[in-house]
């Protein structure tokens, strides 16, 4: 039933890497941290590790032409073989931060690549009169194999071997996993055939570069920070001691008189929408209830107004009164409506509850002995609540403002993989929530829905994008360091989690996944003590 209150606000769970979900029942172990400090709570879904991880290199120069020597020295993730001859590689800049490589392979390179691929034929082939590994000639040899199948394959093997030097140029710059070749094969192998050398063009993303506007905007920062009056750990101390008390007493029927403050009533509600149009009047849903529970201590979480029209409300008595929903309404559709309500008053309850005293502290609190106890206890619990709730409201605010205070071009692939890490967290939460049967799950995972995914969320994606690179180069800026031993201490415990809900792992990934958590909450916790922060109460 829609009639309770709601706070229009989302909290984000920020742990930087927006792969990771939030806290529920498939919680990943790299957000299981100790109390002495707070992961870092993003994304609701860690962010991509790679984008910090290289921002951190040095950038080398950025030349539109350059020729990659044969002996050059890059790491790229494969292994570089040494190339008979120089290759030219022109780069031009393209949008959202890639850069296309233009690679020209000459002759000679062509030459060593036909011999290799040769020579791997002719080690594996069982060409008919000739022993196995025997010399065959280049002919016979060619037409046991095929010639189209030599042609493709040294095609292939010159591109293997020459795009890690193609890849030069970009080193510490390119994104993993975001090369992809656009010269199309059948191009290449007509090049390849018709003059005994090759073209191919390489479409790279590379790390984006930011821009804070203003410059240094981050070390001045100003905020003002809505805190919800319930986490008041006074308030939330005082309502929790109510609720053991009330759990301790029973529910007496009332006979002789009607609701008053105190009671809880079992009430069928119905609503209508208020227009002098009878034949416009709607029902509304969300606002009606059969045999709805109300505890009149719960007053303020319901439609203002509300507790105040059916006080006094006798059992087997109806009510009918109008209210207006506030324009803070959670359901956007009801916000200003006018609507009325209709309420039967089913059963009303008082509670019979024992006296407040010493007596009681152990049942309230199991291990206190006096009332003083019990109260000191629960609020130092909820001061724990309240605090942690405070500085993730922080962290919130200031997060939505870096991401308004830089400006970068976000790589496609970049761009995807954070929404594809957002969605699969999604995809766990739905699978803990409710059993999703194979038609279901192939569903949910088909290339459509995560495309739909992608572009209804964009806005959010870039936005956690946006704030991940703030943080890491607030990070770099500010010469931020964590301990080893915090970082040993935390893989250790992520792993061991992995173990325990037998999942598998990769620890390098751990390692730098946790790595990027302990930055990020050394960066916000520097930005906390740097900004002017105000509270307000709600």
């Amino acid at each position: 039933m829609e009639l309770c209150l709601s706070s229009t606000t989302t909290t984000r769970v920020l742990n930087l890497n927006p792969s990771r979900p939030s806290h529920n029942s498939l919680r990943n172990p790299l957000l299981h941290f100790n109390h002495t400090h707070r992961p870092f709570t993003f994304l609701k879904l860690p962010s991509p590790s790679r984008q910090f991880h290289l921002l951190q290199l040095q950038s080398p120069p950025n030349p539109s032409r350059f020729t990659a020597s044969a002996s050059s020295s890059v790491a790229t993730g494969n292994e570089k073989d040494q190339l008979p001859a120089d290759i030219e590689v022109k780069e031009t800049q393209e949008p959202n931060c890639s850069v296309r490589l233009s690679v020209q392979v000459p002759p000679a390179v062509c030459d060593d690549c036909y011999s290799r691929v040769l020579n791997e034929f002719m080690k594996q082939a069982k060409v008919p009169g000739f022993r196995p590994g025997k010399e065959v000639p280049e002919s016979i040899l060619i037409g046991y194999v095929g010639k189209k199948n030599v042609q493709k394959a040294t095609v292939e093997s010159i591109l293997k071997r020459t795009l890690p030097h193609a890849m030069s140029s970009v080193t510490g710059r390119a994104l993993r996993d975001s090369v992809r070749i656009v010269t199309k094969f059948s191009e290449m192998e007509q090049t390849y055939s018709s003059l005994n050398s090759l073209r191919y063009d390489v479409i790279v993303d590379v790390a984006p570069q930011i821009k804070w506007i203003p410059e240094n905007g981050y070390k001045n920062l100003k905020i003002v920070v809505e805190i919800d009056s319930d986490i008041d750990a006074s308030r939330a101390s005082e309502q929790e001691l109510r609720r053991r008390h009330k759990s301790l007493g029973s529910m007496r029927i009332v006979t002789d008189r009607g609701l008053q403050i105190g009671d809880v009533a079992v009430l069928d509600i119905s609503a209508t929408t208020v227009d002098q149009d009878e034949l416009n009047v709607q029902k509304i849903p969300s606002a009606e209830s059969k045999g709805f529970h109300f505890d009149t201590e719960d007053g303020d979480k319901v439609l203002p107004g509300f507790l105040d029209s059916i006080i006094g409300i006798k059992g087997g008595e109806t009510k009918s009164f109008q209210l207006v929903f506030p324009e803070s309404w959670k359901q956007e559709d009801l916000r200003g409506v006018h609507a009325q309500f209709t309420v039967e008053c089913k059963e009303l309850f008082y509670r019979d509850l024992p006296e407040l005293d010493d007596s009681l502290a152990d049942r309230l609190l199991p291990g206190c002995t006096t009332l003083n106890q019990v109260k000191e206890s629960l609020f130092q619990r909820c001061l724990e609540v309240e605090q942690t709730a405070r500085e993730q409201a922080t962290d919130n605010v200031i997060l939505d403002q870096l991401q308004k205070m830089v400006e970068a071009d976000i790589p496609q692939s970049l761009f995807e993989e954070q929404g594809r890490q957002f969605y699969g967290a999604k995809l766990l939460q739905i699978q803990a929530n409710m059993k999703l049967n194979e038609q279901q799950l192939a569903s949910l995972s088909s290339q459509k829905a995560v495309n739909e995914y992608l572009e209804n969320q964009k806005d959010n994606i870039l936005n956690v994008i946006k704030q991940n690179l703030a943080v890491g180069d607030i990070y770099k800026r500010e010469n931020l360091q964590f301990s080893t031993d915090e970082l040993v201490k935390e893989v250790e415990n992520s792993i061991a989690e992995f173990k325990r809900q037998k999942q598998e792992y990769d620890e390098e990934r751990v390692r730098e996944q946790v790595q990027e958590i302990l930055e990020g909450a050394k960066v916000l916790e520097w930005l906390r003590e740097h900004a002017d922060i105000q509270y307000i109460t709600r």
